[in-house]
């Protein structure tokens, strides 16, 4: 058996390529805006995309409302005040937030509230801080009857604390572009306007195919040689992570036909495959087994952990388009490296726009380490108060108990055999 060997960029960009055709591939629906719908699924909102322009269905302030506590005033009133001449004008009814439109007699001040409809006749608001005084009278009867008075000192421009209608966005004005990201502000404008959903780019939905003989699912009873199955819940997180909804569809069988019916079943909902295990070029390779012959390489990545890899299409469950499918190796520390190397920001950037790259800087060794000439090798690790890294656990691809343990990805490039304590080194932090 010939096993084709490629490099790590190679492999990301024909993995890349696999995926592209899926941006135009993946549809819309409707998101519900709602607070009660962000509260029961948090997850359905994070990063969403818009697909269609969003047009404001009312102006935005809907009415001119006052900026802050003060007094609503015709402006012309008090074009002669100062401190040495205040001028008095009797306070009528105060007007809240939520309160009817309503005329400002002539010749009085209205009391009003930040966010208050500006009375009809009313052209500005003196900040009761700059009244005297600088308080508001008690809400009694005596309002009406004129008993009651403030002083200005100082004239006040026409439009002066009022927030005008429309001055936000006008009805029927873009409110939000297509491919704009919803986040807490964009999601805050679309309620604002009234609108209660918005047409959103699909999320991908992936379908999370760990396999093998011997795994079983945690919680179960384990014989012989039995193990739990860590990669499907690990894998599922990383999918859902990044934006994408997971299915988990475990093939626990080394049995080529049962996999191509769990292939069969999950394919027509499915946007992207990725099976775990079985890529090997062991005996019984359940993955290789049945999709070699239907269309799906498999080769080996000059990468450590994580060589044995697979992709390409295939058309089941009666679709009509081909299904794009990763497969990685079994070993879970091999299959989280895996998914971090060649997947995590291409479905960041279906799901939400965004390649979701992670942190990557340089920084020092605390201890010498050795690596493969031929092979990109990938070590866990954390870094100390200094900024050092430390190496988590050995090089082997099951020391998932390191892997979680670590805060940063150690990259050791292929033609590197030792870096010395000290040297720098490529690091790729996974604790943000």
């Amino acid at each position: 058996m010939i096993v084709t060997t490629r490099s790590v960029e190679t492999h990301q960009d024909a993995v890349r390529m696999l995926l592209e055709p899926l941006s135009d591939r993946l549809g819309v629906e409707r998101l519900t805006v709602s607070p009660a719908k962000l509260i029961a699924e948090p997850a359905s909102f994070r990063g969403r995309i818009l697909a269609q322009d969003i047009l404001a269905p009312i102006d935005l302030p809907r009415f001119t409302n006052s900026q802050m506590d003060g007094y609503a005033v015709r402006s012309s009133e008090l074009a002669d005040a100062s401190e040495n001449a205040p001028v008095a004008r009797p306070v009528t009814h105060p007007i809240n937030a939520g309160d009817r439109e309503r005329a400002l007699p002539v010749g009085w001040a209205a009391p009003i509230m930040t966010g208050a409809p500006i009375p009809d006749g009313a052209d500005a608001v003196v900040p009761i801080e700059q009244c005297l005084p600088a308080h508001f009278h008690p809400v009694t009867a005596r309002e009406v009857s004129g008993e009651l008075s403030v002083s200005f000192i100082s004239p006040v421009e026409p439009g002066s604390s009022l927030r005008a209608r429309g001055s936000d966005v006008s009805m029927g004005e873009v409110l939000l572009r297509a491919g704009t990201v919803l986040g807490p502000a964009q999601l805050g404008v679309i309620a604002g306007v009234g609108i209660t959903n918005a047409v959103v780019r699909r999320r991908p939905q992936v379908l999370v195919i760990a396999t093998g003989h011997e795994i079983r699912e945690p919680g179960s009873e384990l014989v012989g040689g039995q193990i739990f199955d860590s990669n499907s819940i690990m894998i599922a997180a990383a999918v859902t992570e990044v934006g994408c909804t997971a299915v988990v569809w475990p093939c626990y069988s080394d049995n080529a036909a049962d996999l191509l019916h769990i292939l069969d079943s999950g394919a027509a909902s499915a946007d992207v495959v990725i099976t775990i295990g079985g890529a090997s070029a062991g005996a019984r390779e359940v993955v290789r087994d049945a999709l070699e012959p239907i269309g799906v390489e498999f080769l080996h990545v000059a990468m450590q952990p994580g060589g044995p890899q697979g992709l390409g299409e295939v058309t089941l469950g009666g679709r009509t388009q081909p299904l794009p499918v990763v497969c990685f190796p079994g070993n879970p520390v091999s299959a989280l490296i895996s998914f971090e190397m060649f997947l995590r920001p291409l479905l960041a950037e279906l799901a939400t726009g965004r390649p979701l790259e992670r942190t990557k800087t340089m920084a020092a060794l605390a201890e010498a380490v050795d690596s493969l000439a031929g092979k990109h090798q990938i070590r866990r690790g954390h870094r100390d108060d200094g900024g050092s890294v430390h190496l988590v656990g050995g090089a082997s691809s099951h020391l998932l108990s390191s892997y979680a343990a670590s805060t940063v990805l150690v990259h050791l490039p292929v033609g590197v055999t030792r870096v010395e304590a000290g040297d720098d080194v490529e690091i790729w932090s996974i604790d943000e």
